[in-house]
């Protein structure tokens, strides 16, 4: 905790009203997030992670947000991702990618829009090889530019299959930018798939689509500190 509060209090804060007005936050911000540990909060020990409770989890994500929301909440996206590659069962991802991911040498967004309720509005599909292709769209992105892939999930039937995509417009792959009153330094696009292919070996996972939006709820608790810190700082 001491040092969250060090680097809210002696880096973020001083610099909130810049970044504001940014277009795009300092990668300088992440840097130091990232040389501190705190891009393996999540991350088992075993992979350099700390591995940390709930609860103070969620004392350094309000300790950090009250110096600078826009980079905790570009940061905090990395969660996820970082969650879900420890747990994958895809043959040599964890390897791979689970240890820089912990320590930030390899930062991650989240495109959940395999997640959503109602219609798919990204759907995947399987080559016979395994690789999925991704057409659809994936709004409020954020952390483009700032990231290097992207946790996509997508609808594929009554499942959602979850990805590790690059996060580089091509041709399959367009990032539309969203220009946003609050936390516009966010770098948050809608991506657009148009049969996009993500190769087998970096296939998260896929499981049930019950099962998902049943626990889906569960990761808006550390929205909680997030908006504390935003009306705090509002009200003074």
């Amino acid at each position: 905790m001491d040092r969250a509060r060090a680097i809210a209090e002696d880096v973020f804060f001083p610099a909130a009203l810049g970044t504001d007005v940014s277009d795009l936050l300092p990668a300088t911000h992440l840097d130091l997030l990232a040389h501190q540990g705190f891009y393996g909060i999540a991350g088992p020990a075993d992979a350099g992670g700390m591995d940390l409770d709930p609860s103070t989890t969620s004392d350094i994500v309000e300790t950090l947000a009250s110096g600078c929301l826009t980079t905790t909440f570009v940061w905090l996206q990395h969660r996820n991702p970082v969650r879900a590659v420890a747990a994958s069962d895809t043959p040599g991802l964890r390897e791979e990618w689970l240890a820089a991911l912990c320590r930030g040498d390899r930062r991650a967004g989240i495109a959940l829009a395999g997640n959503r309720p109602g219609p798919p509005i990204l759907r995947a599909s399987r080559t016979a090889q395994g690789d999925v292709i991704l057409d659809g769209e994936a709004p409020w992105v954020s952390g483009w530019g700032r990231v290097d892939v992207v946790l996509v999930t997508a609808r594929v039937d009554d499942s959602v299959v979850s990805v590790l995509a690059d996060a580089a417009e091509v041709q399959t792959l367009r990032a539309e930018r969203l220009r946003l009153v609050g936390a516009n330094a966010s770098g948050t696009v809608t991506l657009r798939f148009a049969d996009h292919l993500v190769a087998a070996e970096r296939v998260v996972g896929e499981e049930a689509r019950a099962d998902v939006m049943a626990r889906d709820a569960t990761g808006l608790r550390l929205n909680g500190p997030s908006r504390s810190a935003w009306w705090t700082a509002a009200a003074g």
